[in-house]
């Protein structure tokens, strides 16, 4: 069984491969569990939510994230990672009935350390704060 931590990081690594080949969810998912190791395993289901509801309400969950850059940066501008960092956590944030919101945020963060830069677990607790009431 995967843990709900390394599914996350599947969902990163499958969207990261997306925004690099356009290739589709299925694909992108079957090639990142193949380079994880993972061809032995069933393709858990949160892994599919998570890459396929990402892509699909890409659009507008670049508009939300936009609102909170600042300086006239665009979603475009931002670096791959921490794009699609933001997109998965924020896609999970608005759509996942089993996590907390806060929950999601802390995990996109941690992964931010793992796959981005020295500013990207800053960047993205910033801008992902800003959609947690109170």
């Amino acid at each position: 069984m995967i843990s709900r931590h390394k599914i996350r990081e599947l969902a990163v690594q499958s969207l990261f491969s997306i925004e690099t080949t356009q290739d589709t969810p299925e694909v992108a998912i079957a090639s990142t569990m193949q380079l994880c190791d993972l061809t032995d395993e069933t393709v858990p289901d949160y892994l599919t939510f998570l890459v396929s509801g990402t892509i699909e309400h890409q659009d507008e969950l670049d508009e939300k994230i936009a609102t909170h850059l600042k300086n006239k940066w665009t979603v475009k501008r931002l670096s791959r990672i921490d794009r699609v960092i933001l997109r998965a956590g924020l896609f999970e944030m608005e759509n996942s009935l089993e996590v907390p919101k806060k929950v999601a945020i802390d995990e996109a963060i941690e992964i931010a350390g793992d796959f981005g830069d020295k500013d990207s677990k800053s960047f993205v607790n910033g801008i992902l704060s800003n959609f947690v009431e109170g």
